[in-house]
């Protein structure tokens, strides 16, 4: 047992530590290390660590690991971290580096120990996609009750726990900005336990999640944007590293970065992010939070050029700011928007960020101006405009008193009698105002009235501080209704607050991370959503759904969650009136049974440029299953009428027969004809239960389309319903 945990190697530490500071070259530093190593080792008692428990769910290995078997003979980092915690995130690129330097095979093996803050983070699902999203390699244990946590009195998120080969603890590390420390302390631990043979350098069974999931047009795209024309769609597919600007169609227009991480800038195809979040786009301009570089980015898009316009792409510690952007060091900002400054002649002169690595919001001058209760500033500047830099949901009428805890999110509202920022302050769970008049702090929603406890989570829909969110990362403000949509992402929801009255409510999802498309907004699911915006008509929302890799469409008008937006690849929507390409790809479809049914529907009457989607629902025999190692897939034909198929989705994967699958379709704005026929096929392999039989089946609908000039509205559903028999 660990006698009195942590607390234990505070004495001999803390002489440690002040012995260090006096030391003046690496070789004085390596010797004090050593000293206090010998010390350490022959005490009677070895403060060890309680085993892990057997019970405990582990990720990145083979099986569960023992830390007084597996581990016997390594030094040890035991990492204590919860993923929502900026101050976890900015420890990773130190543990990258130590893993770098030493393996398991040196010697040393960095176990991550996940102790959850909110609820959400207990799940294993959940920790999974932020192991991917965050690149973690090194063994992740779950302890969802914080078990060892409280064993050895840990009281912080992050802290490290060194251990020698016995499991013996050495040295404990609480908060970030230890690098120094933490390569002095393991390296030196190495050096003098395989002086003393006690160094094992087996292997270590590692099986990294992220080699078992298949590849994905996005990977937790982390926010999305549209351009004020209500054409152009920015996503930020922060998992592959990349921007992207679509058509509202799905049909890629740019590819800027990726699929890699890097820090570079240059030509689009040259050019380089890392796990890119905020993005806000004007005109032909768009800036990026290139989150884990500490940059803010500009992308030209007439140029295909990318540069650097905040940040020096190391993390920053400064919590004034003032200097020019690109000499200003900052803090993993989260997100961006345009905005105005008081005395500025010019639209959108200022970049509104949010600075979640130092709990506060800054401006980037894009023109000369002047910020409420501030001076005169020149253009270039990056600096803190409200925040103390303290970690707290503190409200105050003066800017520079109050208190964030990680803003994530950022919409403006301009218009009276609001003119001020919404702050997702996901850390407090708070969305929160900025007064764009005299940079007053107030509370819009969620959490409580002490400053300091950020520990008011929830989900509960009402008024001001009665409604509760859990983590929320993103706002955006929809002028047509005067009201504010929220992701709030632990919730698995989109909450929708009336700022008037400080309601707030759901909107969309169930509170439960899946991925279902219902008929309705209260039945369709969503996985830790962590961005949104409007058009600027009001009808469509887009959600960045982003541990469901997908950017899921909102029709606000009709309540309905229309379909998740294709991502299409330029060569595949770019195609001659011929459609040489299209029929290549259509003969490589599958062939359907000549037994297969086909189910004739009535003729839909539709306009050109009109949606479609289909609802396919498909039920299988009794005692059946369906094969899903099998290539089950639905896809669609046009016949004669081949022109109908620019552009499309023309095929997708069917998992699950248990829900229905939606399939979205297009018609071109111009359409060559005032009749058509669109055929939907699904071919399905399913196995009965209680033999081995497996069968291959299929099924078409034939649509017949009636063009009409008018508008029919924005879309039409069909329901394509089918049940197999028993052969």
């Amino acid at each position: 047992m660990a006698a009195g945990g942590l607390a234990g190697l505070l004495p001999a530490q803390t002489q440690l530590e002040y012995a260090l500071l006096d030391a003046d070259t690496p070789q004085e530093k390596e010797n004090l290390v050593y000293q206090y190593l010998k010390k350490m080792d022959s005490r009677e008692r070895d403060l060890t660590v309680p085993e892990l428990g057997g019970d405990l769910q582990w990720l990145n290995t083979e099986s569960p690991l023992s830390l007084h078997k597996d581990l016997c003979g390594k030094v040890v980092v035991l990492d204590f971290f919860t993923y929502c915690c900026i101050n976890c995130l900015h420890l990773l690129p130190d543990l990258h580096a130590l893993e770098h330097q030493y393996s398991d095979k040196d010697g040393l093996i960095i176990v991550g120990v996940h102790s959850a803050k909110f609820p959400n983070e207990k799940v294993l699902d959940n920790i999974k996609s932020a192991i991917l999203r965050y690149n973690i390699a090194h063994p992740v244990v779950n302890d969802a009750d914080a078990t060892l946590w409280h064993e050895l009195e840990v009281s912080c998120w992050p802290t490290l726990v060194i251990l020698g080969p016995r499991g013996n603890m050495l040295f404990s590390l609480v908060g970030e900005g230890h690098r120094e420390k933490l390569f002095l302390f393991t390296s030196v631990t190495l050096k003098f336990y395989k002086e003393r043979g006690q160094i094992e350098d087996n292997n270590i069974g590692i099986k990294l999640y992220r080699d078992s999931l298949p590849p994905s047009p996005l990977l937790f795209p982390g926010k999305v944007t549209i351009d004020k024309s209500g054409e152009r769609l920015v996503i930020a597919d922060t998992g592959h590293h990349r921007i992207l600007v679509t058509r509202k169609n799905g049909q890629i227009l740019h590819t800027i970065g990726g699929p890699n991480s890097g820090r570079r800038d240059g030509r689009f195809s040259e050019a380089a992010f890392n796990s890119p979040q905020g993005i806000a786009i004007k005109n032909n301009v768009i800036y990026v939070a290139d989150t884990e570089n500490h940059l803010i980015r500009k992308i030209d898009l007439e140029l295909e050029m990318v540069t650097t316009v905040a940040g020096i792409g190391i993390q920053g510690v400064d919590k004034e700011g003032g200097a020019k952007g690109e000499e200003q060091p900052i803090s993993s900002p989260w997100d961006v928007i345009f905005g105005n400054s008081v005395s500025g002649t010019q639209e959108d002169d200022v970049l509104w960020i949010a600075m979640a690595g130092t709990h506060q919001v800054w401006a980037l001058m894009l023109e000369g101006g002047k910020l409420p209760k501030g001076s005169d500033l020149k253009k270039g500047v990056c600096l803190r405009f409200a925040g103390s830099g303290n970690e707290e949901n503190r409200n105050n009428a003066y800017p520079h008193k109050a208190g964030f805890a990680q803003p994530s999110g950022l919409s403006l509202a301009s218009e009276e009698p609001w003119n001020c920022l919404f702050v997702a302050d996901s850390e407090s769970s708070t969305v929160r105002t900025i007064s764009l008049k005299d940079g007053a702090v107030k509370h819009l929603v969620g959490g409580e009235r002490d400053p300091l406890n950020l520990f008011a989570f929830g989900d509960v829909d009402g008024a001001g501080i009665n409604a509760k969110l859990q983590h929320p990362l993103g706002v955006t403000w929809d002028k047509k209704r005067k009201l504010l949509y929220v992701a709030d992402s632990y919730n698995h929801k989109i909450k929708v607050v009336d700022p008037k009255m400080k309601n707030c409510a759901t909107l969309a999802g169930t509170g439960e991370a899946s991925n279902v498309t219902g008929s309705s907004f209260l039945q369709s699911t969503f996985n830790e959503p962590g961005g949104l915006c409007v058009e600027e008509n009001g009808r469509l929302m887009y959600v960045a759904d982003t541990n469901n890799h997908e950017i899921k469409v909102l029709d606000l008008e009709t309540k309905i969650l229309s379909m998740a937006l294709p991502i299409l690849n330029p060569e595949a929507c770019d195609v001659p009136d011929n459609l040489p390409v299209q029929k290549d790809k259509i003969t490589h479809l599958p062939k359907l049974p000549k037994s297969a049914p086909n189910v004739q529907l009535p003729s839909l009457t539709v306009a050109p440029g009109q949606t479609i989607q289909f609802l396919l629902k498909l039920t299988l025999p009794p005692d059946s299953k369906l094969n899903e190692e099998a290539p089950n897939s639905w896809f669609i034909t046009a016949e004669d009428n081949t022109w109908l198929l620019q552009g499309q989705h023309l095929s997708g994967e069917i998992h699950d027969v248990s829900c229905q699958t939606i399939i979205p379709f297009q018609l071109p704005k111009n359409c060559l004809s005032a009749e058509a026929l669109l055929v939907i096929k699904a071919c399905l392999y399913y196995c009965s239960k209680g033999s081995s039989a497996c069968m291959m089946k299929g099924i078409s609908f034939s649509q017949p389309l009636q063009i009409a000039s008018t508008n029919q509205g924005s879309l039409a559903q069909v329901e394509l319903i089918y049940t197999f028999l028993t052969n």
